[in-house]
Formats: structure tokens, sequence, C-alpha cells
């Protein structure tokens, strides 16, 4: 082997080495970020309020990192499965990685459309959208396609941050936010019926999230 190939390896060598660090340490931030989240997100409560049990089948809308997914995954377990939807397909292909890695076949990926999170027609036992519907542009189109989704007798969860009413969409959307009486004027014109509010969460940075039920009527 030439100097010239020797310095190559080494070069690609020390590359290998801090891609492999920086993945280690991206690894052990986002594990330290999800076991602060579960602190204050509860997502084994929030399952419970949505009736997700083994065998369920759930989607998870506006999935991002796929905190909740790969959670309702270990729900439902093999014999249900999880509907991973996102608009951005960096963050699909993310979750597919880690859905590989920890063979979680039950967990299908979605790359959704801004007025369609395309999933099947009356096949979902509950949907849940955390933190994602403040931005739906299109959220009428969206709502409609959650309510296909879902069986009769269906549940829809949405949690999001409290904002106070009055305001132009445009700023909910700037803002991160949305008041929780916009969302249920919104899901009740579709044809969902309110069921309740349970408790909302108290996040690290401070923010109010609340948490809403809607359901798809049996008839």
């Amino acid at each position: 082997m030439n100097r010239g190939s020797k310095i190559a390896l080494g070069v690609w060598g020390a590359a290998a080495c801090l891609a492999t660090i920086a993945a280690v340490g991206q690894s052990l931030w986002l594990r330290a970020t999800d076991e602060n989240r579960d602190k204050w997100q509860r997502p084994n409560e929030v399952m419970d309020e949505l009736g997700v049990q083994a065998g369920s089948v759930v989607g998870d809308v506006g999935a991002g990192q796929g905190y909740f997914t790969f959670r309702l995954a270990t729900r439902v377990g093999p014999a249900g499965r999880v509907y991973s939807v996102d608009i951005d397909a960096s963050r699909l292909a993310e979750i597919r990685k880690k859905a590989e890695r920890e063979g979680l076949r039950q967990i299908e990926l979605i790359h959704g459309a801004t007025n369609d999170p395309r999933l099947p027609t009356e096949a979902l036992d509950a949907i849940l959208v955390v933190n994602t519907y403040h931005e739906m542009h299109e959220h009428e189109a969206m709502l409609r396609g959650m309510y296909r989704a879902l069986r009769p007798g269906g549940v829809l969860g949405i949690i999001d941050e409290a904002a106070p009413q009055g305001r132009p969409r445009s700023v909910y959307q700037q803002n991160h936010e949305i008041p929780k009486e916009l969302v249920r004027e919104d899901a009740t014109r579709i044809g969902f019926g309110y069921a309740r509010e349970p408790a909302g969460f108290h996040t690290a940075d401070g923010e109010n999230w609340y948490f809403l039920i809607f359901s798809k009527p049996t008839s």
C-alpha cells in the first residue's frame, strides 16, 4: 500500500469514527429528551384515554421523530398496526431506520399530504395528533381524511398548545398554538362528536397543552 493510500484510509477512518460518535451522541440525546418528555407527556395515560391496547390499529398524524409512534407500537404489539404519518420524508426515513433496527414491523409509514393524511378508509380504532394541528393550513381536509379513516366509534385525540381566542388563524400557525375552542368547533363541524377533555400537560419549557378527545358516531 502506498503512502497516498494510507493517508486516504486514515482520513476515511477518522471520518467514519466521527460519524459514529455523532450518531451515538444523537441517539443518547434523543433518549434523554424522550425520557424527560415521558415525565410531563404521560404517554401511557394518553394511550389509555384513547383505548389503545394490544391489537389496536392506530394513527400518529404528524409523527415527527416518532415519539408516540414507537410507544404506540409497543402498546399495540405485533398483532396491531401503527400508521405513522408525516409530510416530511426525512422524518419518516429516520423512523423507518429505527423501526427496522428494533424489528417493529407493526409500524407502517405514510407520506401524507397537506390536505390528506392518506390513511386507509374505516380501518383505524384511534388517531392521535400531537403538537401538529395548529400547523395544518388545510385543517378541514385533514379532519375529513381522519374522519374517513376511523371506524364507527373510533376516537380522535388532539393535543396542542393553549392560546387565547380571537386571533387570525395565521397568527396561531406562526406562534405554534391554537385555542382548544377553535379545535372543538372545527372537529364538530366535520361531524365528530366531542367526547371529553382529559388532564392536560405542562411542558418542560413551561407551555400548557390541552388534550381533547372526539369520536366518530356509530351511525
